[in-house]
């Protein structure tokens, strides 16, 4: 393969990639797809409509990459969730972190594109600083302070972290997504909606299948070594949106200098945020929207900070690690889940017992 062939590849790649992305953004827009929100219809209400949703798009993206597996295409240990190294506390209290922000913040990173695409103005804001917050717990202060406290407590594995490795049982992944989709579509009431979440997983198990496959080149002209392009670290990849968001200021910043790149996650974002808006314009239900008053500005701040601080720590999102990740079945994962989950709670009782005092 010559260099132009590969450039060319390389565009096809992050083509792709946009439209992946459009995907997302226009089905979480008909849908309103929400980890945030299903957390919320759950504590509030008692309403699993949305967590079934959640469940099955898991399901599909399982099935998808546990299909990816069989036909030697991916292995969870070339992704960034599988690898040996589990980041007990990095993943459990950035979940935290990101689970409290989501709630303050009125949705999880996937959530603000999405709203951002239906012209909320608000979500512009979290965006920004979300951007900035994660790029600082990549390279800057907060990293620093990431690299000498949580990311120390870590457990050396000696081989992959996901369950199927653990286990032994190749098929693992198939079993649990047969599972979790036959939860989520048991009940009838709100089937219709729940099955959107297929589609939202496929769009998950298809990026995996861009990544693995369509952009890998086994011997890279320039190195002569296996390349997988337009990745963010020559590695499979999936939907994830905290780091991205970040690469995407900073592509921006630096566009001049040609030190920063388009890589997949980035056009991602901007496939969903250009797939939401043409869902929100075709259905009618575009509208503009900002802030009410400080108070509402504060909590956003607040909450977009610790979306970026904890997105980054917990090496992922609602859907980086609740979508992509559960799809490898990492451990590491299901301890991110795990805290995201335990922070939106909090922060939605919170909420909650401050409107009734």
């Amino acid at each position: 393969m010559t260099d132009a062939q590969v450039l060319s590849l390389t565009h096809q790649v992050l083509v792709l990639g946009f439209v992946l992305g459009g995907a997302f953004g226009a089905l979480s827009q008909r849908s309103h797809f929400c980890v945030m929100g299903a957390v919320a219809d759950v504590v509030n209400m008692g309403d699993w409509q949305r967590a079934r949703m959640w469940g099955l798009a898991v399901a599909v993206a399982m099935a998808g990459f546990a299909g990816l597996q069989a036909l030697g295409w991916l292995q969870a240990s070339q992704t960034a969730y599988g690898g040996p190294r589990l980041l007990l506390a990095s993943n459990l209290v950035g979940g935290l972190l990101f689970g409290l922000g989501m709630v303050f913040a009125s949705g999880c990173g996937a959530k603000t594109l999405v709203r951002l695409g239906g012209g909320n103005l608000k979500a512009l804001v979290v965006l920004l600083v979300m951007g900035l917050s994660g790029s600082m717990t990549l390279r800057g202060l907060t990293a620093v302070w990431r690299d000498r406290s949580v990311d120390r407590w870590a457990l050396e594995l000696g081989h992959a972290q996901d369950l199927a490795t653990w286990s032994g049982l190749p098929l693992l992944g198939v079993g649990l997504a047969l599972a979790l989709a036959a939860w989520a579509l048991w009940p009838r009431e709100g089937r219709g909606r729940v099955a959107w979440g297929a589609a939202v997983g496929a769009v998950v198990a298809l990026a995996w299948a861009l990544s693995a496959r369509w952009a890998l080149v086994p011997e890279h002209p320039q190195t002569l070594e296996a390349a997988y392009l337009g990745t963010t670290h020559n590695r499979p990849e999936a939907l994830s949106f905290v780091a991205p968001i970040a690469g995407l200021l900073e592509y921006l910043q630096y566009f001049s200098d040609g030190t920063r790149v388009l890589n997949l996650g980035i056009v991602s974002v901007l496939g969903v945020i250009a797939g939401a808006a043409a869902m929100a314009l075709w259905r009618r239900e575009f509208r503009w929207e900002g802030f009410r008053h400080t108070e509402d500005l504060a909590f956003h701040l607040v909450g977009a900070v610790l979306m970026g601080v904890g997105g980054v720590t917990a090496v992922g999102c609602t859907v980086g690690q609740g979508l992509s990740g559960l799809s490898t079945l990492s451990l590491g994962s299901l301890l991110a889940v795990l805290g995201i989950v335990m922070g939106g709670v909090l922060g939605v009782r919170w909420q909650t017992w401050r409107l009734m005092r």
